[in-house]
């Protein structure tokens, strides 16, 4: 199955409906990169005139687990996929247009295989930046992945 980026906003609209009000999209999706997009709104500020963190929190994981999404997809496996951990530092104010980049696939595509070969539940870390409209770094997070086999779809 092919996994884009116009898909994803479509899973959006019906799966995360408070990520899709609050303005989070994917924009970019690779099998080595995928890049979400948040902006600035009334309905995603906190009171200090920036993007509330939670708001940041949803596009940042979209940017890991679209990521996950799109790799698992390319195997025959179907996987149950769960964020077991979060880490975040926040380095500036959010605001205008924050776009997070994950592109930390070395990791991901290892775990994947290590979790086709053993059958076994496999964690991995997966890290995403938040980059405002100026190119400066607003925040950094890292989410603990958990993938599994459920079964093999060609059998």
């Amino acid at each position: 199955m092919k996994l884009s980026a116009k898909q994803l906003n479509r899973f959006i609209i019906f799966k995360l409906p408070s990520a899709y009000l609050c303005g989070v999209r994917v924009l970019m999706l690779t099998h080595q990169q995928c890049n979400t997009r948040v902006r600035f709104k009334w309905i995603n500020q906190n009171p200090f005139k920036s993007i509330y963190f939670a708001v940041l929190a949803m596009a940042a994981e979209l940017s890991t687990g679209a990521l996950v999404l799109k790799n698992v997809y390319n195997t025959t496996y179907k996987f149950s996929t769960l964020v077991v951990g979060m880490n975040a530092q926040f380095y500036k104010k959010a605001v205008g247009k924050i776009t997070f980049i994950c592109d930390d696939t070395r990791e991901l595509e290892h775990s994947i295989n290590k979790a086709i070969e053993s059958k076994e539940g496999v964690t991995f870390l997966l890290s995403t930046k938040g980059i405002d409209e100026m190119g400066d770094e607003v925040a950094k997070f890292e989410f603990n992945w958990s993938i599994k086999i459920k079964k093999n779809l060609i059998e």
